[in-house]
């Protein structure tokens, strides 16, 4: 009916992990700071089980979005408050998984036309 797993709670396991799917120490450092600082200090095993309870909740509630339903929601942008995710991708990110990235396109300032008056 519902499924879950122990997360992993060894600073070291995790480092492992990043180095097995090609995270640096210092990509990892820059973008899980935050967790690896959490993990040096020592973390207890924890795990979690998923149901599905939000979406029940909201279908029983009659809404039309999961996010009125959801402890803690991404903000509109998708992005999160806690963490400040997601981070920027590289390049060998995107192709990794088959995207491009759009090249940003700068527009010209608009120079203010001079009036002929003095200020």
């Amino acid at each position: 009916m519902g499924g879950g797993s122990i997360r992993i709670h060894q600073r070291e396991l995790q480092e492992r992990v990043f180095t097995a799917i090609g995270i640096t120490a210092e990509e990892a450092e820059s973008k899980f700071s935050f967790l690896l600082e959490a993990l040096r200090f020592g973390a207890p095993p924890h795990g979690g089980i998923a149901l599905g309870m939000d979406r029940l909740a909201m279908i029983l509630a009659g809404l039309e979005t999961i996010r009125e339903v959801i402890a803690f929601p991404k903000t509109q942008r998708g992005t999160c408050q806690l963490t400040n995710a997601p981070d920027p991708v590289t390049t060998d990110q995107l192709s990794e998984v088959g995207l491009m990235k759009e090249p940003v396109v700068e527009e010209e300032p608009v120079a203010e036309e001079e009036s002929g008056q003095d200020s």
